[in-house]
């Protein structure tokens, strides 16, 4: 049966949790000739609770500003509109990053750690301000959301009272997340799609504070990150207290030699890449490293805890989809510095929805929504995830309200 698009964007129209991933660059390598990345040196390290201010060489305010204390540096949200975020001046390929944070309580309220790159490679953290067991690891690749099966989340004792390391250590053919030393998840290069959806361009790091909960944004954006935010039991605010990068390719600048995406594309200029992943799932991630196309889920995220899928139909789909993983949100704010939705969707699908603030504005619907459907694939054995982390689904209508929210601009 066929609908025209303003029936469709009716009924389609949802309040269920969504996840937004990076969908946007200013310029993507995947597609034009694009300017160089400066690269970050050998290291950075920022100690915003020893040296205040005066550790914010090396960042650059996307969106608000920060303040110091005794805890370090200090993203608050206090009022509607407050969505303060950093980035590091320069780019790495690959490298060891560590924050040692105190995530922001209160109901609706997202605090992040992002690691990401021009042609839409992405590393996550992120904390809802009322989950106070749990924070959650992601990623993405080439700006990939056909598939929704790399969300996990992990269990952590208080993150919004006690201060944890998170540690993300990026390298060619395995990507690891810590937490306080201890490794809780593992992801190896050949088991994101053969490669071609492994992180494996420069990226930037970005750590931000948003409000989920605000009333501007969708209903399913409220309820996915806690609730409606109440800005009179404010403020809400994030510590950091130090920042670690270990650049393991330094040189001067980052550039893309071809639009493949790859690793091996990557010239170091002034310096030397480090080994990368074996020539053969190379080979095999260059086969395949075209942006996102619609096939189907390959894989699904590791678990102690099986996933769970909704077999009720899709309305207006002619074939079903499967997934297994819960939301993300962190890219829309700190992309854009936005607290409600981002505004209208781009012609490229899925859902790019760029940003009208900083110009670093990845937002689309990202790993996250139980799809109709059987699964396409058990969890991948290579794809650990340890410390009893699990896997939630959501609601169907989550990937609904996501499109109609991305086709009418919210």
């Amino acid at each position: 049966m066929m609908y025209s698009s303003s029936i469709l964007l009716g009924i389609l129209a949802s309040s269920v949790p969504l996840t937004y991933a990076q969908t946007f660059s200013k310029c993507n390598p995947l597609e034009k000739t694009c300017p160089a990345n400066p690269a970050l040196p050998a290291s950075l390290s920022s100690n915003f609770k020893a040296d205040g201010s005066n550790a914010f060489a090396g960042w650059t305010a996307t969106s608000g500003s920060l303040q110091y204390d005794g805890n370090g540096a200090k993203f608050t949200v206090a009022k509607k509109g407050d969505s303060p975020t950093i980035a590091s001046n320069g780019y790495f390929l690959f490298g060891k990053v560590t924050v040692t944070m105190q995530a922001a309580p209160g109901q609706g309220i997202v605090s992040s750690i992002v690691l990401e790159s021009d042609d839409l490679d992405e590393v996550d953290w992120e904390f809802t301000g009322t989950d106070i067991t749990e924070v959650q690891s992601n990623y993405f690749g080439k700006g990939d959301t056909t598939t929704y099966d790399r969300f996990v989340w992990h269990p952590v004792s208080t993150p919004q009272s006690v201060m944890h390391t998170y540690t993300v250590d990026w390298k060619s053919d395995s990507l690891t997340w810590s937490i306080d030393g201890n490794v809780i998840r593992t992801l190896n290069y050949a088991d994101a799609k053969g490669g071609s959806r492994y992180p494996q361009t420069p990226m930037r790091v970005k750590l931000g504070i948003w409000a989920g909960g605000d009333s501007g944004n969708p209903e399913g954006t409220i309820e996915w990150s806690g609730g409606p935010t109440d800005y009179s039991q404010g403020p809400f605010t994030m510590f950091v207290q130090d920042v670690e990068v270990t650049n393991y390719s330094p040189g001067k600048e980052y550039k893309y030699t071809d639009n493949s995406g790859s690793f091996g594309s990557i010239e170091v200029v002034g310096g030397s890449p480090v080994a990368g992943p074996s020539s053969a799932a190379a080979s095999s991630a260059a086969a395949s490293s075209a942006p996102a196309s619609s096939a189907p889920a390959s894989s699904a995220p590791p678990s102690s805890k099986p996933a769970t899928f909704i077999t009720s139909p899709i309305p207006f789909s002619s074939k079903p989809l499967s997934s297994s993983a819960p939301p993300s949100s962190i890219s829309v704010a700190l992309s854009t510095g936005l607290t409600s939705a981002p505004p209208a969707a781009q012609s490229s699908l899925p859902l790019n929805i760029p940003s009208i603030s900083s110009g670093f504005a990845p937002a689309t619907v990202g790993a996250g929504a139980n799809f109709s459907g059987s699964p396409t694939a058990a969890p991948s054995p290579s794809d650990t995830a340890t410390g009893g982390a699990s896997v939630r689904g959501v609601s169907v209508a989550a990937l609904v309200g996501a499109v109609v929210f991305a086709l009418v601009g919210l």
